[in-house]
């Protein structure tokens, strides 16, 4: 073989490890967070238009939560604060104008959009993390469409006007007050697994547009030269100020954000990532490495919405980049949906995102994936709704531990007993006694294997349900005529599980 072959060969391999082609699919992960974003903000997601029956809201919320557990998502990123106002009932703002057409007016028949969502989630054993816009006030500056009592016509000081909307202004301390209060409202009053921000915070540059701040900046910037620095502090201030009150109030609920997907660029600063693209550190004063680094998020999920090979923003340089930046916590990839049926560079092929998914499982500083949106994955655009089922999710996972938050695992349930009959089986248990830190079984996972194989309760290709509540019992419907083996785990509230139950050996009848 001469010299050049050989070169040319190494090159081809090397292009196929980083588009994650030619490698085989990592085995089936036992822990993985799965997640999709759900977005309410001019019904992208749900409802389908503003102003349905709450039976028709229902249907169709039902309807997302399905096909995504089918598809094995193990979490939804629900938007219930679009623009300053709510899609819950337990809060002090004003009802979405997306849910009835009208800002200020709830359901009718009345019910709370938030928990009916949580409710339903955690019975398919998916979490659920609020979703808030933390400084967009309004997607209009129509006056029908803002209500007398919204917040911007109650306090009109607190907000600036910029491209056609109207926003918080991050640098004033009672709006930081006034945010963290709205966050804390859903925290305490709602059974919520996660905050989850998004990318928006100082808005992205327009043309012939100008951030509104200066005459704040005079009055509550001393010590900052620059205006720049003084924008990220009063993120930062907001940010650190949440996670300490999230988790004062609620040790469980874990607080993540979803930043643009770069940083800094490496010639911007040393330490950035090799892109040359717009970046959130000097555009929407987003100091997101910043906020890993010092430990106050739970989880980073960058959206990192570009092919491979992209120049200005690669794809596996950034994937790389944040998975050498997270100082120890999680790290869950924005995968771009809505762009998979683009056709121009690096959309044009179908395996775009199934080769992101690789190359972010083969990493293990990576311990999920999000998908914008829920609609792109439901109407599976580019087949990414079948390779999840068919492929990537086709096993059920649990979600990552966050040890940092629980590191002490629940006790296993004990006297794990099962009856058979034609193609049904029924198991029931006893709760388990409290762990060390007082927690006993907040849900469960169900094992079933057959009698030949060996019990491994770290074959996720075994799990047949997973429970988000503390019933201790589950029939298993649909089992074929066979023996099998079923063993059952506690979970606690931050997924740690516990030891297996006893095993039970149990013989499901052939029909006559």
């Amino acid at each position: 073989m001469s010299r050049i072959w050989l070169v040319a060969i190494i090159f081809l391999t090397s292009v196929c490890i980083v588009r994650g082609q030619g490698v085989p699919d990592t085995p089936h992960p036992k822990r993985e967070f799965r997640g999709v974003w759900v977005a309410t903000v001019a019904n992208i997601d749900w409802p389908s238009r503003p102003g349905l029956s709450t039976e028709r809201q229902k249907e169709e919320l039902l309807r997302i939560l399905d096909e995504h557990h089918k598809s094995g998502i193990n979490a939804i990123m629900f938007q219930v604060r679009p623009a300053s106002d709510a899609f819950y009932g337990k809060g002090r703002e004003l009802w979405s104008r997306f849910i009835t057409g009208k800002q200020g007016k709830a359901p009718n028949p009345y019910y709370d959009p938030l928990e009916f969502t949580i409710e339903e989630a955690h019975k398919r054993g998916m979490e659920v993390h609020a979703w808030f816009n933390p400084y967009r006030a309004s997607t209009t500056l129509n006056p029908a469409d803002i209500g007398p009592d919204h917040v911007t016509k109650q306090h009109p000081q607190w907000f600036f006007t910029y491209a056609g909307r109207k926003l918080f202004n991050p640098g004033i301390p009672e709006v930081r007050d006034y945010i963290v209060q709205v966050v804390l409202d859903v925290v305490r009053n709602y059974d919520i697994d996660g905050v989850h921000f998004d990318d928006y915070f100082y808005p992205y540059p327009e043309k012939n547009q100008v951030i509104q701040d200066r005459e704040e900046f005079r009055k509550y910037g001393q010590g900052f030269v620059n205006i720049g620095d003084w924008r990220r502090h009063n993120v930062d201030t907001l940010i650190h100020e949440l996670s300490v009150k999230i988790h004062a109030s609620k040790k469980f609920v874990k607080f993540g954000i979803s930043p643009f997907g770069i940083w800094r660029n490496k010639g911007q600063d040393p330490e950035g990532s090799e892109s040359a693209g717009l970046d959130s550190y000097g555009t929407i004063y987003a100091d997101a490495r910043k906020w890993v680094r010092e430990g106050w998020l739970d989880y980073i999920n960058p959206q990192i919405y570009f092919p491979f090979f992209l120049r200005v923003a690669p794809y596996e340089k950034l994937v790389d980049w944040w998975s050498n930046n997270t100082y120890g916590k999680h790290l869950y990839i924005g995968h771009a949906a809505y762009r998979a049926i683009e056709k121009r560079g690096g959309w044009n092929d179908w395996k775009q995102i199934p080769d992101q998914i690789r190359f972010a499982r083969q990493n293990p500083r990576v311990q999920g994936s999000v998908f914008f949106s829920s609609r792109s994955v439901t109407l599976n655009y580019a087949g990414i709704q079948d390779s999840l089922r068919n492929n990537f999710y086709h096993y059920p996972a649990l979600p990552p531990q966050m040890l940092w938050l629980d590191d002490v695992p629940p006790q296993a349930p004990l006297n794990l007993q099962a009856s058979a009959s034609l193609g049904k089986v029924s198991l029931k248990w006893e709760e388990p006694i409290k762990a060390r830190d007082g927690e006993t079984a907040y849900g469960y996972v169900i094992y079933r294997f057959a009698s030949t194989e060996t019990v491994n309760t770290q074959d996720a290709s075994k799990i047949i349900r997973v429970m988000y509540e503390n019933t201790p019992s589950f029939t298993d419907e649909g089992v074929n005529a066979g023996s099998y083996y079923y063993v059952v785990t506690a979970l606690d509230r931050l997924k740690n599980e516990s030891q297996p139950s006893n095993n039970v050996l149990v013989s499901v009848p052939h029909s006559n």
